[in-house]
């Protein structure tokens, strides 16, 4: 045996010369994975440059150094890569999304509170996205509520000031305008926590309808965020 099995630390053989070079890979090794933080899981090229420990979730289609590795955790130790293999249960937080994933056997599951043997899993995310206005009374979203989704809650924050003639503006679905709040304010800051008695499932994937009150958009930015439940199904 030459590396432990969950964290695939080098071990020292017997009569092993320059031991300090293994034992220090291995502490690389661990001092990665130890509370692990992956830049990213979403990119197949290594960066151009890297800090000391820093590790990356390598996803399928990997270039460059990281050819071969796909799936496994790349960390940057003593001026190269450094790849381990995740174990089922792993969780990690990743950089770019904010979100914290965990390792299913066969990838890296976002959001997820439970995952089953088979790849169930259920996913409690928040989806944050900006949207601006143009000349308009109701404002359609481009991202979607996905499609079984159970929504908690919509909240929001006035990005850059909203102008037109309105006096304040609406969050919700078609057929339900108010949903996630009414008369919400315009000035740059103001913010927004539409919660709904009762979390509201959607069979379709939906978008968010935005109606301003007393009259129409002219410009402005919102930034919302999507609190949801989502569940997936188990694999074959």
């Amino acid at each position: 045996m030459t590396d432990t099995s969950q964290l695939g630390l080098p071990l020292l053989q017997p009569s092993q010369a320059q031991k300090h070079v293994t034992v220090n890979e291995a502490l690389a090794r661990l001092d990665g994975l130890t509370h692990l933080t992956l830049q990213s899981v979403s990119v197949t090229a290594p960066p151009a440059s890297a800090a000391a420990g820093e590790a990356h979730g390598v996803c399928v289609g990997a270039t460059g150094a990281w050819t071969g590795h796909d799936g496994e955790i790349a960390i940057w130790s003593n001026g190269g890569w450094v790849f381990v293999s995740p174990q089922t249960g792993w969780r990690a937080f990743v950089a770019d999304t904010g979100k914290a994933v965990i390792h299913d056997g066969a990838g890296w599951v976002s959001a997820a509170l439970a995952v089953s043997p088979n790849g169930a899993a259920s996913i409690f995310d928040v989806a944050e996205f900006d949207h601006s206005f143009g000349v308009e009374t109701v404002s359609t979203t481009s991202v979607l509520i996905p499609q079984y989704a159970m929504v908690f809650a919509v909240t929001g924050r006035v990005k850059t000031v909203i102008t037109g003639t309105l006096t304040g503006f609406d969050v919700g679905v078609s057929g339900a305008a108010t949903r996630y709040g009414s008369g919400n304010g315009l000035a740059q800051g103001t913010w927004m926590v539409g919660i709904t008695g009762q979390p509201v499932t959607y069979y379709a994937d939906t978008a968010l309808e935005i109606t301003a009150n007393g009259g129409d958009f002219a410009a402005g930015e919102l930034r919302l965020a999507l609190h949801y439940y989502l569940p997936t199904v188990p694999g074959i």
